[in-house]
């Protein structure tokens, strides 16, 4: 049996995708550069909705009812949780990051 996954997003994932997207296209003047990164993102969630859960969980050292999985995208990684039939994706973050005091 294969279940169906819907997707949600939450707005601080959109804030922060949204930021590396205007600084990669105003500050770094790379707007191609910018909207492939936003095009990756899509493609490698989208492609991850097919089955959420079967890839490693990320490991954390703090306690959290859903665990966080990871997408790998470029230099940022993305973050998200699977509710009952929710991929909910949380997070956009740059990979050089203290991703454990963020996440």
């Amino acid at each position: 049996m294969e279940d169906n996954f819907t997707l949600r997003y939450l707005p601080l994932f959109n804030k922060e995708i949204t930021t590396a997207r205007d600084y990669i296209a105003k500050t770094l003047e790379n707007p191609l550069a910018a909207m492939r990164l936003v095009e990756d993102t899509e493609k490698a969630i989208f492609k991850r909705l097919a089955n959420p859960l079967s890839f490693k969980p990320y490991h954390s050292k703090k306690y959290r009812k859903h665990p966080y999985y990871c997408i790998y995208v470029k230099n940022y990684v993305v973050f998200y949780v699977v509710i009952g039939n929710v991929m909910e994706v949380r997070r956009f973050i740059h990979s050089k990051r203290d991703l454990e005091n963020l996440v």
